[in-house]
């Protein structure tokens, strides 16, 4: 019997996992690196200008909203607040071990045990270390899938930096004053791009973002009136874009209905064009904004396209560094540009590194993508799923779901497809995404913009879909993360019986200085 899990990671798939699972009556650890809970939000990790991508109402889990105090679009600092509210108000902080690096998980399946193996940073100790391990029943690995920074090797790197130079990722440059009086440039056209070069503007020598490829940004709020979330975070708005299988009104709106679902993209796509002058700066796409579908949605910096206007913040389409010398930088289209500073928003290497390369294997393909039924369950490793590795808009949302799923799993109420058919829908999802993303998912993690189908088929899985009324207002305006909260009820009523008749138990063993 399943009674301890252990939980790696403490962002919004770690807590959400642990708070669901403890509702459930399992013992669970959390490890985290980082001294504080967060994820991506944590404060190691938070950028100039970090905000939000989704508004406050749109961005919370189910019973437990962000305070009304808080901004439309929340910063990064009070993301973390929200997490860290969280924890405590679920009675999770007891059950979390902070500034622990969990340096190896191995699975015994011959009793069905894992084995961790976990490295705690102890502050009181002068910053010394201590080793522990602990064993469970089942691992839920909630790393995220931003879990390391990829930064370019540029030629001539170590002699830049030798002279003071600085070559970072957005994640690593964490205070604007650094960049005050720099030549800085940031390499790439995505959100933390395009929110850290906004913030340092003014302040620095000059700030040229480095946009190898130009992609469509959404207002938010369109005219300058109309929130993005009353259009884009809505089913209608997920209904936009093909999925794989469409059905119902989605299955009109790319067949007999396709020249009506044209018109509307069209429309949007002239909204954005005329609204941010993208043809008067040159920075038009050039391609349909339907290829937003195609990796991340980005959302406008505010005072970005006004500082390109105004000529205080550079754009350079179409290039990169080629190599780096003490005090500038030689770009692609051979121009010399100074630089004292180069934060790179050049994404995210996926590791999981505290598996070793055999178990890792099991659960990845030759392309090192992940294999995962539902975006969290591995078909061949037993005792092991993975929650929050499905990027979207509503990636917390996804978070809790899959919790529940995963639960509902657990307690015996879900019976999983056989072996083969799992792999067959693997497959299909995989290549799928390789279609429509042009390779850009993230190791198939990458479910933008289907979050809510994402959610739908794990409720379907459940037998607890939402309520006709609920999904038809959810056609109208935007998902509201409150609409889910009654799953949690109704599992936890349906399973009432089995969580009282399983076991209470100590906290899994640690066993310290080895």
């Amino acid at each position: 019997m399943i009674r301890t899990v252990g939980i790696i990671g403490a962002g919004f798939a770690g807590l959400s996992t642990a708070k669901v699972l403890r509702a459930f009556g399992f013992e669970v650890t959390v490890f985290e690196k980082e001294p504080d809970v967060g994820g991506v939000w944590a404060a190691s990790r938070r950028y100039p200008g970090l905000t939000t991508q989704n508004p406050r109402t749109t961005y919370a889990l189910s019973d437990f909203p962000m305070p009304t105090h808080y901004p439309e679009w929340p910063s990064g600092q009070q993301v973390q607040a929200y997490l860290k509210s969280y924890a405590e108000h679920f009675g999770l902080v007891p059950h979390l071990r902070m500034s622990t690096t969990v340096e190896s998980a191995v699975l015994d399946e011959a009793d069905g045990v894992w084995t961790v193996k976990a490295r705690r940073a102890t502050a009181e100790q002068g910053g010394a270390s201590s080793v522990e391990v602990h064993r469970f029943d089942y691992l839920v690995v909630c790393n995220g899938i931003f879990s390391e920074p990829a930064v370019p090797q540029y030629p001539g790197a170590e002699s830049f930096v030798s002279a003071g130079g600085r070559v970072c990722h957005t994640s690593q440059f964490n205070d604007a004053g650094d960049a005050r009086g720099k030549h800085v440039l940031v390499v790439g056209y995505g959100k933390s791009s395009c929110d850290v070069a906004n913030a340092i503007a003014a302040d620095s020598a000059s700030t040229t973002v480095l946009a190898r490829h130009l992609i469509w940004k959404i207002p938010k709020k369109f005219m300058n009136v109309l929130n993005f979330k009353f259009l884009l975070l809505t089913r209608m708005g997920e209904a936009l874009f093909k999925y794989i299988e469409p059905k119902g009104f989605e299955k009109f709106l790319h067949g007999a209905g396709l020249p009506i679902r044209n018109s509307m993209l069209g429309s949007v796509e002239s909204v954005v064009t005329r609204q941010l002058k993208l043809r008067e700066i040159g920075l038009h796409p050039g391609t349909p904004l339907e290829t937003i579908a195609r990796s991340t949605v980005s959302l406008v910096t505010d005072g970005f396209y006004e500082k390109i206007a105004a000529g205080t913040l550079g754009v350079r389409k179409g290039v990169s560094i080629t190599a780096l010398q003490p005090g500038q930088a030689l770009l692609s289209n051979g121009e010399t540009v100074p630089a004292d500073i180069v934060v790179c928003g050049t994404g995210w290497n996926q590791q999981v590194p505290f598996f070793d390369a055999n178990l890792l294997q099991r659960v990845t393909d030759a392309q090192g993508n992940f294999r995962l039924y539902r975006s969290i369950m591995p078909t061949n490793v037993p005792r092991l799923a993975f929650n929050g590795y499905n990027s979207s808009f509503f990636s917390q949302l996804n978070c809790e779901i899959g919790a529940l799923w995963l639960a509902n799993y657990l307690r015996g109420g879900l019976q999983l497809p056989e072996e083969g058919a799992m792999n067959a829908y693997i497959d299909r999802r995989l290549a799928w995404m390789e279609a429509r993303t042009d390779g850009k998912h993230s190791k198939g993690t990458n479910i933008i913009p289907f979050s809510v189908h994402n959610i739908d088929e794990l409720l379907q899985d459940m037998k607890l879909p939402l309520g006709a009324f609920t999904r038809f207002r959810q056609w109208l305006g935007p998902v509201n993360p409150e609409d889910y909260a009654v799953v949690t009820r109704q599992l936890l009523a349906r399973h009432a019986g089995a969580s009282a008749a399983v076991p209470k138990v100590p906290q899994a063993a640690a066993h310290h200085g080895l």
